[in-house]
């Protein structure tokens, strides 16, 4: 609160200035638009606790993107003067990317990537998506669009597969908020990340199983030639599989993939006998410049396809995710959903 009250200030003078005791209940009534909806959403969500999270996920952002701007500001001020009309003019470029960045968020977009084996003998394709964060941010409108995006790639695809996080832990999950997914003709498989916990993940399972979707936790599932195990995100409740456990899965007749929420562990999960590792929980940093942080992160498999060729040729498929968490912005990624083609070398 210290950052956010220079901040309030600082805007404030570039306007007018005010006494700094009239910032106070400004900011007092900024947090309770964050601390209201978070007590009163657990229980029952409502458009004035979605709307409250919302409008404070976009001002949180905007706080971020100040901190960086004034940073900025005072290294260029180093080499030349600026006028109020220059601080005032930089300060409407980062609302209009707040702009882009907020309706870029909503849209949904669908990319190809191809796999290619010397050893496939039949070729199939996987919509691959995670991170929904369905919560009081993304509520039913993203699991709507979701359902609608894959009901027109469908018929051109075999498998739908979610790598965690279908649920932001924000608000209540109920029974019936995945439903719109219930009448996708393809299998949906689904296996936990860690927010997907937070509001229960008995309560996330359970909206699952109304909507159709195959739980996949810590257990295979073969479609095809397919081999496919997900191996959930560990909070203690659902213990770590051990190595020697994961190679008991492994069919070597088979393409083996490894549906696991963090893009970790790739080295080893290829050794075990994996193909292909699908994963997400990095939003890929979401929007400028976290993005260059995340690639300093998780093994340096921030977002995209990975591939390695050690005797045999081994994926890493780290999608930015369909959702957004906290902040609904982006800025430098997609609200993405990609179809992996996996193909026989050509």
């Amino acid at each position: 609160m210290i950052y956010e009250f220079f901040a309030l200030k600082y805007l404030s003078n570039l306007f007018v200035t005010f006494n700094d005791l009239y910032i106070i209940p400004v900011i007092i009534l900024l947090e309770a638009t964050r601390i209201i909806p978070t007590f009163t959403e657990r229980n029952k969500s409502t458009k004035t606790g979605r709307f409250l999270s919302t409008f404070y996920g976009v001002y949180e952002w905007f706080l971020m993107m100040l901190f960086f701007y004034l940073i900025l500001m005072n290294i260029i001020s180093i080499f030349t003067v600026h006028t109020r009309i220059i601080y005032v003019v930089s300060l409407g470029i980062l609302i209009i990317i707040g702009a882009y960045a907020y309706i870029h968020a909503h849209k949904i977009i669908v990319k190809e990537r191809i796999l290619e084996f010397d050893d496939v003998n039949t070729e199939y394709s996987i919509i691959h998506l995670s991170d929904v964060h369905f919560g009081s941010v993304r509520h039913k409108e993203i699991i709507e669009n979701i359902a609608d995006r894959i009901r027109h790639l469908q018929d051109n695809c075999d498998i739908v597969i979610i790598s965690g996080d279908l649920a932001d832990g924000s608000c209540i999950v109920n029974e019936d908020d995945f439903k719109p997914l219930a009448d996708i003709k393809i299998p949906v498989i689904f296996t936990s990340g860690n927010h997907d916990y937070y509001p229960g993940l008995e309560n996330v399972h359970k909206a699952c199983h109304n909507a159709n979707i195959i739980i996949v936790e810590n257990d295979v599932y073969e479609f095809e030639d397919l081999n496919i195990y997900g191996l959930s995100y560990s909070f203690g409740d659902i213990p770590m599989p051990t190595a020697s456990e994961l190679k008991k899965v492994i069919k070597e007749d088979k393409i083996n993939i490894v549906n696991y929420h963090i893009p970790n562990g790739w080295d080893e999960l290829s050794a075990i006998g994996f193909d292909i590792q699908l994963s997400g929980h990095t939003h890929g940093g979401q929007f400028y410049p976290v993005t260059f942080f995340g690639k300093m992160l998780y093994e340096g498999h921030n977002m995209g396809l990975f591939k390695k060729t050690s005797g045999r040729t081994h994926y890493l498929h780290v999608t930015t995710g369909v959702g957004s968490m906290d902040m609904p912005m982006r800025w430098g990624t997609d609200s993405e959903m990609v179809i992996l083609k996996i193909v026989k070398t050509r």
